[in-house]
């Protein structure tokens, strides 16, 4: 195809596919596609899906929707089925990490649709290349939980078996390397120690601890960090020299371990004065589960500082930390690795070493606070499972798959105990005692039970269906389905109803202290009563004041209905003969029903909804001048949104000295001309042109006024 007829196809695709994607019509686009007959239409489409995203680049959920409308497009074979993990690579080479963090939320949402068939042998390699190249743009220190984020993505969406996310061949981060360093020879854990906020003691105190003190010396200093160097690399010990090395340098730090004992109240800051052993003597209460869980304790990178040594073999979880990487060291050199070298095995002196070195480790973690045995049977359990794990990746990393059930039709006689097959297809085993001679016979024939023939799926619900009724394949979810077989009527029951009545909610006490109680009102009202559609917008009128009124009428409401009922019941009831006297009566009854509604009218005559007394309110010009220095130099704003022309604003400036003499004879004009002119109308203007002062000031006049007219009536 020449680059002019793929051009015209390019064009042509992106006209269709912004149509399509507006109307949210991906047949529209599969019709286009259709009526083309170019070979190369689908390399054309996929041009113009990458085109049209980098015009969407700043609408987050206009990209989600986009990439959406390309997994559709494959679905419906008019682009490749990588299409939308490349539309999503563009998109995070477009944007900062900030928004790369929001659409990678997208990503780990759709992971099921990423892990179908369809799209998983195309997309994994373009996925894994996305993933990485996010990781290299940015910082594991300052971006941590985006990095986590994406690893565990690639977790989720990645079988056990896919080996780019195993360590196949056992290799070992060699490129953490501890480094540590001190000059001069040896010190005493004075000099070790000093600067780590001691207070002065007395001359005797000084005397008495330094006879107590455990001397780490500076051979002690490099041995301990010395054993980094074989936990870096496990194959170092291997070697006949270097197995002596590393035995004599963990004999003196498990010793050092052994003699300088922790107890349960010791604190981690290494502060507290040290007895002979070097256990605490400050009376601290022991730590619980919460405490310990709260700490949150966590070692990045280990500090090789000479002077924190004391305080690091002062600290718990310090301690916990090195004795777990001699037990992980320990299992990696007993265990079978299948990519270990032939050479890489272990005499039997090193075993026995191991052996005992592995007792002593377990007892040390046994005697570190808090919660020691806890926590060394937490590790033993933890790496007996992780044997397991080694073994199965010396099986060459098979895939997991659920185990085949064995389904067992035969319908066993009453009394028979369990039968379960053999996975060999011996003959079933009869499990207890059997009262029946049928199930006795075919235990000693050594035969399987004949099996009852099921019958077919499709039989069963057809069944059903002729019945008006549901089969679900489960006794249980089949007899609840058929409770009710129309699920809509049974919707539509009254023990389904849990509203309560609009009147019992809006008189119950108890709901006004609900902070969402005028809310959950209005939604009862407007679902309920005719009420909620009357008008309702004075800007100062308070929403409880509305439902305090709305209440009332109701119960106006169920009176009259009350009466006429009454009335109809009285008609009914009356003889023939007297149907003169009934109309009498009938006369008075309506005379107290007008009555009754004139004392109803006068009880609710105040209230906001039946009459707006702040729209009565009058306003004097003393009023409105105090009103006006609150709305100042804004008063031509004000102008423009009452409606007076230019040459008005002009003739108020020219009649009028100061602003707020301007300002009064507009408010004076506009109450004396306008009828809809009131104080709330004014506030709610004031607020739409944000001015809160002069709104605020407009409804506390309003307040005074509506206190005044309240005194006057009563």
């Amino acid at each position: 195809m020449s680059s002019s007829n793929f051009l015209v196809l390019l064009e042509t695709f992106t006209e269709s596919l912004k149509r399509a994607f507006k109307d949210n019509d991906i047949e529209l686009l599969k019709a286009d596609y259709d009526a083309v007959r170019a070979t190369d239409k689908k390399t054309a489409l996929h041009q113009a899906f990458r085109d049209m995203l980098l015009t969407l680049t700043e609408d987050i959920p206009a990209i989600e929707a986009f990439i959406n409308f390309a997994v559709a497009s494959c679905r419906k074979d008019m682009t490749m089925a990588t299409m939308p993990v490349v539309l999503l690579g563009d998109c995070f080479d477009a944007v900062t990490l900030d928004r790369a963090e929001q659409i990678f939320t997208y990503v780990e949402n759709n992971v099921a649709t990423w892990k179908e068939e369809f799209f998983f042998t195309a997309c994994k390699h373009n996925l894994l290349r996305m993933c990485n190249d996010l990781l290299r743009r940015l910082s594991r220190s300052q971006n941590t939980v985006f990095c986590g984020r994406i690893l565990l993505f690639l977790a989720k969406f990645f079988p056990f078996s896919e080996r780019s996310g195993l360590n196949i061949i056992s290799e070992f981060n060699l490129e953490n390397i501890t480094e540590y360093g001190m000059e001069g020879n040896e010190t005493t854990l004075d000099q070790l120690t000093s600067g780590n906020g001691a207070t002065d003691e007395t001359e005797g105190t000084e005397k008495e601890t330094e006879e107590n003190k455990l001397k780490i010396d500076y051979n002690l200093y490099c041995k301990f960090w010395a054993l980094q160097d074989f936990f870096r690399n496990p194959n170092q010990c291997y070697n006949k020299v270097q197995w002596k090395t590393f035995a004599t340098h963990a004999g003196s730090v498990l010793s050092a371990f052994s003699s300088f004992k922790l107890e349960e109240h010791r604190s981690s800051t290494g502060s507290a004065k040290l007895t002979e052993g070097g256990t605490s003597s400050s009376d601290c209460p022991p730590m619980d589960v919460d405490q310990i869980r709260e700490a949150g304790h966590f070692f990045a990178k280990f500090l090789t500082n000479p002077k924190l040594l004391s305080l690091q073999l002062s600290d718990s979880n310090f301690r916990r930390s090195v004795l777990v990487q001699f037990l992980i060291l320990f299992q990696y050199l007993n265990s079978t690795v299948k990519f270990k070298a032939d050479a890489h095995v272990l005499t039997q002196a090193q075993s026995d070493w191991l052996k005992e070195t592995e007792t002593l480790v377990y007892r040390l973690l046994e005697e570190s606070p808090p919660n020691g045995k806890k926590f060394a049977e937490t590790v033993r359990h933890m790496l007996t499972r992780e044997e397991l794990w080694n073994s199965w990746k010396n099986e060459g990393c098979k895939e997991f798959k659920r185990p085949e059930a064995v389904l067992d039709d035969g319908a066993p006689a009453s009394g028979t105990g369990t039968t379960t097959s053999t996975g060999t297809g011996a003959a079933a085993q009869t499990v207890g005692s059997s009262s029946s001679s049928g199930s006795s016979s075919t235990a000693t024939s050594g035969r399987p039970p004949a099996k009852r023939p099921r019958r077919p799926l499709g039989d069963l619900i057809r069944d059903a269906t002729r019945q008006g009724k549901f089969f679900m394949g489960n006794p249980e979810i089949t007899r609840l389905w058929n409770v009710c077989p129309d699920n809509l009527q049974a919707c539509k029951g009254t023990d389904r109803n849990f509203l309560p009545s609009l009147e019992t909610y809006l008189e119950n006490p108890k709901e006004k202290q609900d902070p969402s109680f005028e809310w959950r009102a209005l939604r009862l009202l407007a679902r309920q009563s005719p009420h909620f559609f009357t008008l309702f917008n004075a800007p100062s009128y308070k929403v409880s004041d509305y439902l305090e009124s709305v209440r009332k009428k109701i119960q106006k409401d169920k009176l009259d209905v009350k009466l006429e009922s009454a009335m109809q019941d009285a008609e009914a009831a009356a003889p023939c003969v007297e149907q003169a006297e009934a109309e009498g009566e009938g006369l008075v009854g309506d005379e107290e029903h007008e009555q009754m509604d004139s004392e109803l009218l006068k009880t609710d005559q105040l209230t906001p909804e039946d009459k707006n007394t702040h729209k009565t309110l009058s306003v004097s010009k003393e009023q409105l001048a105090e009103l006006a220095p609150s709305i100042g130099k804004d008063w031509k704003k004000l102008a423009t949104k009452l409606g007076y022309s230019a040459d008005e604003i002009q003739y108020f400036e020219s009649e009028n000295g100061t602003i707020t003499e301007q300002c009064c004879h507009l408010l004076t004009l506009w109450f004396d001309d306008d009828m809809d002119a009131s104080l709330d109308n004014l506030a709610y203007i004031l607020e739409g042109l944000e001015l809160v002062a002069a709104a605020d000031a407009v409804k506390q006049m309003i307040t005074l006024l509506s206190d005044k007219v309240e005194e006057v009536s009563e």
